[in-house]
Order: C-alpha cells, then sequence, then structure tokens
C-alpha cells in the first residue's frame, strides 16, 4: 500500500487563522502517520520472528484507522470552514434527531454487553496467566480490555449527548 506522504493543501481563503493553523496541523500528522504505516510495513516484511510481526499488524490496523481519522478530521475541518452544503465526513452531534428512548435503549443493551464482555476478558486473563510470559495471549486479551473500555466510553458518550440540556 503505498500512501501519498505529502501534506494535503486546502484553500484557506476566507478561514480564521485558527481553522487554517488546525487544518495544516491535521493534515501533516496524517501525512506522518502514512509514514509510520510504511516503517511498520517494512519492519514486518524484514523481521524473521513470527510474533513481532503479527504484533507489527497489530499496530498497523490502529495506524490505518489513525491515518483514517486524521484524514476524515482534516475533511470535515475544510467542509465546515467552507461552509460547504455537503455534509462533513465527520457527522455533527445529532443525536436531537433520532428516538432518544430508542436510542437510550439499544446503547444500554450495547452498555450491559460491553460490561459482561468486559467481566469475561477479565475472567479469561486469569485463566491464561500461567502462559502469560511464555504467549501473546495476555497481551492481546489485555488489548481486547482496552477496546472494551473503549466502547463503553463510546456508548457513554452517546447517552450522555442524547439530551442537549442534561
Amino acid at each position: 500500500m503505498e500512501l501519498d506522504q505529502q501534506t494535503p493543501v486546502a484553500n484557506t481563503a476566507g478561514w480564521s487563522v485558527g481553522e487554517a493553523e488546525l487544518f495544516q496541523h491535521l493534515a501533516s500528522h496524517g501525512a506522518h502517520e502514512g509514514a509510520l504505516l510504511e516503517e511498520y510495513a517494512k519492519a514486518a516484511q524484514d523481521t524473521e520472528s513470527n510474533a513481532l510481526r503479527y504484533l507489527i499488524e497489530v499496530l498497523m490496523e490502529d495506524e490505518r484507522k489513525h491515518h483514517r481519522w486524521f484524514s476524515d478530521l482534516a475533511s470535515s475541518l475544510q467542509s465546515d470552514a467552507n461552509l460547504s452544503a455537503v455534509d462533513p465526513t465527520i457527522p455533527r452531534m445529532d443525536f436531537h434527531r433520532a428516538d432518544r428512548e430508542r436510542v437510550r435503549e439499544v446503547t444500554d443493551r450495547l452498555l450491559a454487553c460491553e460490561r459482561a464482555d468486559h467481566r469475561e476478558l477479565k475472567r479469561l486473563r486469569k485463566e491464561i496467566r500461567d502462559v502469560k510470559d511464555t504467549t501473546l495471549w495476555d497481551l492481546l486479551v489485555d488489548l481486547m480490555e482496552r477496546d472494551t473500555e473503549k466502547h463503553i466510553a463510546i456508548l457513554r458518550f452517546v447517552n450522555k449527548h442524547l439530551d442537549p440540556f442534561g
């Protein structure tokens, strides 16, 4: 996968200084993420360690996501700063448009599932502690716990922002 390492350029005429500086920061960091992805790919290709290659691939999944998010942030800022009629890549918070009761039901149900997942992962971690120094399993369970905590944070964010006044 070849990535453009040049910083995207936007016509910032009419933008505030803050918007232009933020766009430059987002765009340059996105380019940095792309360069880092290439560095990871080379490291994975060059290693003889299957364990290191596997972990680098895990890291690359996150770096691809980060690269996309920086691009989405820059694109959304550009859309907003240009007062574009086109919706930004990252949608504006429009939870007020949804049926709040349905959304709350769904997020509460998903939160319960994620919390149960979190408990299950903690239990699994105890079961595999005998191999934590000889396998990658403990690390992967730890990462899944962190992802589950992130999922819980996302769902709590939605619930918090369902009512713009509460």
